[in-house]
C-alpha cells in the first residue's frame, strides 16, 4: 500500500505542468533575473586576478573581493524578506535592481580614485541588491505554478543562471584582462622609467566599461519588471504574514530546513572558492596564460550550464534528493583527483565539478523551503544568507595556500563542503520535521 502511494506521488510529481498557467510574462521576467545576477558573481573571479595585478595584492587580500560581495548578501537577506513580507515580491525585486545598478555605477569613482576599498564598497552594494533578487526570485518561482513541479521549475529558471555566469566570465576575459603579464624584471624596468603607475592605472580602468554597460541593462530590466503585471501567489498580499506566528523562531521547529541552510552554506563555499581560484590553479599547474585560463573558466561555466538543463530534465524521472547525493559523491571523487593529480588531469577534474555542482543550489533551496508555508519568505532569506559561505571559504582557501603554497591542497576546503552536501542529501532530508523527500502536492 505504501509503495502504491509513493508511486502515485512520483507520477504526480513527474507530470505536473512546469510553467504557470497565468502570469507567464512575469515568470520569464523573473527568470531573466537569474541570468542578470550571475554576471557580477562570475566577474568577481576575473576581478580577483585583475586586482592582484593592478593593486599588487596577494591571494588572501584579493579574496576580500568575495568577502565584501557575499557580506552584502548576508546582511540584506533578512531586510529583503521583511520588505517583501510587507510590500510584496515585486517591490522587493525593484529594490534589488536599483541597488544592483547603483553598485555598478560606483565603479566609476572607484576607478577614478584607483581605490581598492571603494571597489569593495561597490561590490557590497551590488551584492545587497542581489540579496533582494535571490530572496524573492527563488521563492517566487517555486510558488508560480503547480507545487508538484516546483523543484523542476526552480531548476529550469536556475538554468539561465550559468548562462549569465558564462557571459560574466567571457566579458571579464575579453574586456578586463589585457593579456599583459609583466615579469618582475619588466616591472622593475617600468618603475625605472616612471611608467609603472600609469600601467597600474590603465589596468584598473579596464574594469570600468563592463560595469557601466551592465548598470544600464539592469535599469532597463527594472523598467520591464515595473510595468509587468505579477500574479497573486501564496503569502504575497501587501499585508501577508502580519498575523503569522513565530516568524524566524518558528523555523527552529524544522531541523531539516536548518540542515539545508548549512548545506547551502557549504555548497556556496565550494562553488565560489573553486571558481575564484580556478584561474590560479590553471596557471600554477599548466602554465596557461591568463587569457587561456579565463577561457578555461568559461568552459567550467558552460559545464555548469549543461548540468543545469540536464538535471532539470532528469528530474522528470529521478528524485531530486537522490540526484543531489549522487552529484555530491561525484564531486568528492573529482576534487580528490584535483588534489592528488595536479596538472591537466587535475584541472579537467576540477572543471568537471561544475557539471555536478549545477543542481545543488536550486535543489537544496527547494528542499529547504518546501512546506514552510507562511514562513517561506523567512526561510528563503536564511538560505540566501547562507551564500556567505562564499565569503568564508574563499579566504580560507587562500589561507591554506599561504600555508602550503599549493592551490591543489587548498581544494581540501571544497572537498569537505561536498561531504556535508552528500550527508544532507542522503540523511538530512529525512530528519523528522524536515520537508522530507519531495512529493507531489495534490
Amino acid at each position: 500500500m505504501q509503495a502504491t502511494t509513493t508511486d502515485s506521488a512520483s507520477s504526480k510529481f513527474s507530470h505536473a505542468p512546469l510553467l504557470p498557467s497565468h502570469g507567464r510574462i512575469a515568470f520569464f521576467l523573473v527568470t531573466g533575473l537569474f541570468f542578470l545576477w550571475a554576471i557580477p558573481n562570475n566577474l568577481n573571479d576575473v576581478l580577483i586576478r585583475q586586482f592582484m595585478k593592478s593593486f599588487e595584492l596577494n591571494r588572501l587580500e584579493a579574496g576580500l573581493v568575495q568577502s565584501a560581495f557575499y557580506l552584502g548578501y548576508f546582511i540584506f537577506a533578512i531586510p529583503a524578506a521583511l520588505t517583501m513580507r510587507r510590500f510584496g515580491y515585486k517591490t522587493g525585486l525593484m529594490t534589488g535592481l536599483m541597488l544592483y545598478a547603483c553598485g555598478t555605477f560606483l565603479f566609476y569613482p572607484a576607478a577614478s580614485a584607483r581605490s581598492y576599498p571603494l571597489f569593495l564598497l561597490a561590490l557590497f552594494v551590488i551584492a545587497s541588491g542581489l540579496g533582494f533578487l535571490e530572496t524573492g526570485s527563488n521563492a517566487l518561482i517555486t510558488l508560480m505554478g503547480d507545487p508538484g513541479s516546483s523543484v523542476r521549475r526552480l531548476n529550469f529558471s536556475q538554468a539561465f543562471n550559468p548562462l549569465g555566469s558564462i557571459a560574466g566570465a567571457w566579458i571579464g576575459t575579453v574586456f578586463i584582462f589585457s593579456g599583459i603579464e609583466p615579469s618582475p624584471g619588466e616591472i622593475a624596468g617600468m618603475k625605472a622609467r616612471g611608467i609603472y603607475g600609469s600601467f597600474l592605472q590603465h589596468e584598473t580602468a579596464r574594469v570600468l566599461a563592463p560595469y557601466m554597460f551592465l548598470g544600464l541593462i539592469v535599469l532597463i530590466w527594472a523598467m520591464f519588471i515595473f510595468r509587468a503585471r505579477f500574479p497573486i501567489v501564496a503569502g504575497d498580499s501587501q499585508h501577508a504574514g502580519q498575523n503569522s506566528s513565530g516568524g524566524y523562531l518558528a523555523l527552529l521547529s524544522h531541523p531539516g530546513f536548518l540542515l539545508a541552510v548549512i548545506a547551502q552554506f557549504c555548497y556556496e563555499g565550494a562553488q565560489v572558492g573553486t571558481w575564484s581560484y580556478f584561474i590560479q590553479y590553471a596557471q600554477d599547474f599548466t602554465h596557461a596564460p591568463e587569457k587561456l585560463a579565463g577561457y578555461l573558466l568559461t568552459a567550467t561555466l558552460a559545464a555548469f550550464g549543461i548540468g543545469r538543463f540536464a538535471s532539470s530534465y532528469m528530474m522528470k524521472k529521478l528524485r531530486p534528493e537522490r540526484m543531489l547525493g549522487a552529484f555530491a559523491l561525484a564531486n568528492i571523487g573529482l576534487v580528490l583527483v584535483g588534489i592528488l593529480r595536479p596538472g591537466w588531469t587535475g584541472l579537467i577534474s576540477i572543471l568537471l565539478t561544475s557539471f555536478f555542482m549545477s543542481l545543488m543550489y536550486p535543489t537544496i533551496f527547494a528542499l529547504g523551503i518546501r512546506n514552510l508555508g507562511e514562513h517561506t519568505k523567512e526561510g528563503a532569506s536564511l538560505l540566501v544568507m547562507a551564500i556567505i559561505g562564499g565569503a568564508v571559504f574563499t579566504p580560507l582557501m587562500g589561507l591554506v595556500y599561504q600555508t602550503t603554497q599549493s592551490i591543489a591542497l587548498s581544494m581540501i576546503v571544497p572537498l569537505l563542503c561536498y561531504i556535508f552536501v552528500a550527508f544532507f542529501a542522503f540523511w538530512g532530508v529525512n530528519v523528522k520535521g524536515s520537508a522530507g523527500p519531495l512529493r507531489a502536492t495534490a
